[in-house]
C-alpha cells in the first residue's frame, strides 16, 4: 500500500474531519499507554493514546464488563447525543442504557476508538513526535494490533475477562480476534455481519476506495464513501426508495443521497484513517499463522452468538455460516431490506440476540 501512503503523505496533510487535540473531549476518556507499541508488520509507535467511553459501573469482581467494537467509520460514542466533541449521536444507542440489551444497570459497557482511527485514539491525524500529523507516515496496523491495544485498555480498567465482546462489520473482526487470541479473557461473543477473513470482493471494493483517496486525499474520501455506501445498502432498497427519479435540481435522487452521506463523512473523518483502517480490513484473516480459519476458531472457548443480515451483499450470510459452523452454533438470520447496514438499523432483532447471549 505504499502508493496509497505516498499519496496521503504530504507536506500539508489534507483537511481532516477527525477529532484533534484541543477539540472538546465530549464524553471521551483517555488512556496513554506506557512505552513504545510494536506492531505486527514491523512498525513502532512511540506512544499510543486510546480514547474510550464507558457506561455503568464495574462490579467489584470485574465480571460484568462488556466491550462494544465499532465498525469502519464508527467511534467510541455508542450512545449519547451529538454535541461538543461528538459530531453525531451515538451510533448504536438502542443497545446501551438502563433496561437496554446492554443494560447499564447491570453491565459496565466500554467502547474504544480503534487504533488508527481519528476520534481520539492515535492515528494518522494525531501528532507524531515531530509535532506534525502522522499522515501517510503512520505505520500499518492489523486487527491483531488493534486488539492488543484494547487489551491494554482492559488491563488499565481492571477488566480481566469480558462478559461479552460485541460487534458487527469491522467490529466483528475484533470480536473474533479477541476470542481466538485471548480466549481466557472472553466469556461471550456476539459476531454480526462480518467474516473470518477478507474476500476478493471486499478487497476489490476497498482497494477501489483507497484509489479514490490516492487520487486526491482532499475529495477522494467522499468518493470512497459513495462507493462504500453502495455496498452497505441493498439494491432492492435503493430501487424502492429512489428508482430513476430525477430531482428538481437535475440530479438523480440516488446520487443526491450518496452525496449527502459522502459530505457527512468528510465532515467527521480523516482520509488517512480511512486508508489505514481499510488496509487493516484488507489483511484480515483470523486463521493466518494459526493453521487456517477453522483451526483458529477451534481455540474459542466463549459462548457464541453468530448472526448475519439476509440482504447483506458486502458480508453475505455464507461468511457468518462458516464461523457458526466452526464454533458449533446456529446462524441467526436478521431479516432486513437495508443490506449490510441492517446490523445497525434492525435494533429490535439485534437487541434480542444480545439479550439471549447475556441472559437478560
Amino acid at each position: 500500500m505504499s502508493g496509497v501512503r505516498d499519496a496521503v503523505a504530504s507536506r500539508t496533510p489534507p483537511r481532516t474531519g477527525g477529532w484533534r487535540e484541543g477539540d472538546p473531549a465530549g464524553d471521551r476518556l483517555f488512556l496513554d499507554l506506557d512505552g513504545p507499541v510494536r506492531l505486527e508488520r514491523g512498525g513502532v509507535l512511540p506512544g499510543v493514546r486510546v480514547a474510550y467511553e464507558t457506561w455503568g459501573a464495574l462490579a467489584p469482581d470485574g465480571a460484568n464488563a462488556v466491550l462494544v467494537e465499532h465498525a469502519l467509520t464508527g467511534d467510541s460514542h455508542v450512545t449519547g447525543p451529538a454535541g461538543p466533541g461528538h459530531p453525531t449521536p451515538g451510533w448504536w444507542a438502542s443497545l446501551v442504557g438502563p433496561g437496554a440489551p446492554l443494560d447499564t444497570d447491570r453491565f459496565f459497557v466500554v467502547c474504544a476508538n480503534v487504533l488508527g482511527g481519528c476520534q481520539g485514539t492515535t492515528g494518522p491525524s494525531s501528532a507524531a513526535p515531530d509535532g506534525r500529523p502522522w499522515g501517510g507516515r503512520f505505520p500499518e496496523v492489523t486487527v491483531g494490533d488493534q486488539v492488543r491495544v484494547e487489551a491494554a485498555l482492559a488491563d488499565a480498567l481492571g477488566v480481566r475477562r469480558w462478559a461479552a465482546v460485541v460487534g458487527g462489520s469491522m467490529g466483528g473482526m475484533r470480536v473474533l480476534e479477541w476470542a481466538v487470541a485471548l480466549p481466557d479473557r472472553v466469556a461471550g461473543l456476539f459476531f454480526l455481519a462480518s467474516g473470518a477473513a477478507v474476500t476478493a470482493d471486499q478487497l476489490g471494493t476497498q482497494t477501489t476506495q483507497q484509489a479514490a483517496v490516492r487520487a486526491d486525499p482532499g475529495t477522494g474520501l467522499g468518493i470512497a464513501r459513495r462507493i462504500a455506501h453502495l455496498t452497505y445498502r441493498s439494491a432492492l432498497e435503493l430501487e424502492e426508495r429512489f428508482g430513476t427519479t430525477v430531482q428538481d435540481d437535475g440530479r438523480f435522487a440516488v446520487a443526491s443521497y450518496l452525496e449527502h452521506h459522502a459530505d457527512k463523512l468528510v465532515a467527521r473523518f480523516d482520509p488517512g484513517s480511512y486508508v489505514v483502517l481499510t488496509e487493516a480490513m484488507n489483511t484480515w484473516d483470523v486463521g493466518r499463522s494459526r493453521g487456517g480459519v477453522e483451526a483458529a476458531l477451534a481455540r474459542v472457548t466463549a459462548r457464541a452468538v453468530v448472526a448475519g443480515v439476509d440482504s447483506d451483499r458486502l458480508y453475505p450470510l455464507e461468511l457468518q455460516q462458516r464461523v457458526a459452523d466452526a464454533l458449533g452454533v446456529p446462524l441467526h438470520v436478521v431479516s432486513s431490506p437495508y443490506g449490510h447496514d441492517g446490523f445497525l438499523i434492525e435494533a429490535d432483532a439485534v437487541g434480542a440476540l444480545v439479550r439471549g447471549l447475556l441472559g437478560t
